[in-house]
């Protein structure tokens, strides 16, 4: 009778523990919620990868953040390549074209880009329906997975794999068409010392600044 009491115990605290140890959804999106909302300005360096319609592209550099609504994408790989959001106008160049393309900010401002989340203007759990938390595949990292409610016809899903602070690590965007992209983050540093002028865009000599559509 004492073995099986035993076992029957023993059974019990394993399950206690497991449940203990289970993530909570709303906790750890309301940690990300946080964590981003509090920031002033940010560095970040990052990995991205795209695969669909036939096209796989690997890029990488630094990332730059500033609230309000201010951020600047610089690659290393490819070397040249920018994007600067401004606050108003998000601007993109890629080395040895003739033009810069600029678009009004509000066009970005849908759940395709990490542009939300990294600066903090939105509630994951308001945000994705279906909001799910799972262990990740080391100690100490989540992964949260999500579909949009009714933001942008072409997200299927989005997954975001973050610390238990709230860091985001990776994000990956599935679209509709089957497409991904594939980001990753590394060094951050919060509350860096950035300025104004780090977020203005200076076309290179030569260089013309057109009207034109969000990036693919």
């Amino acid at each position: 009778m004492t073995r099986w009491l035993l076992a029957f115990l023993l059974c019990a605290s394993g399950a206690i523990l497991l449940a203990q140890a289970a993530p909570d959804t709303k906790t750890i999106a309301s940690r990300v919620d946080h964590h981003y909302n509090s920031l002033h300005s940010l560095s970040v360096a990052f990995s991205e990868s795209y695969e669909g319609m036939g096209i796989h592209r690997a890029e990488s550099g630094t990332l730059l953040l500033r609230k309000p609504g201010r951020m600047r994408w610089v690659y290393s790989e490819p070397k040249g390549k920018l994007f600067v959001l401004d606050g108003k106008y998000a601007y993109f160049y890629t080395p040895g074209d003739a033009q810069a393309q600029r678009i009004n900010a509000k066009e970005l401002d849908d759940l395709r880009s990490p542009l939300r989340f990294l600066l903090g203007h939105t509630e994951l759990m308001k945000e994705l329906d279906g909001l799910k938390a799972s262990a990740g595949p080391e100690d100490g990292v989540y992964v949260l997975t999500g579909s949009p409610k009714g933001g942008s016809p072409h997200l299927s899903r989005l997954v975001l794999s973050v610390t238990a602070d709230g860091t985001i690590r990776a994000m990956k965007i599935e679209e509709e068409d089957g497409s991904t992209t594939n980001f990753t983050f590394s060094n951050e540093v919060p509350n860096s010392p950035v300025t104004d002028a780090d977020f203005i865009f200076r076309a290179p000599q030569g260089v013309t600044v057109v009207e034109g559509l969000p990036p693919v």
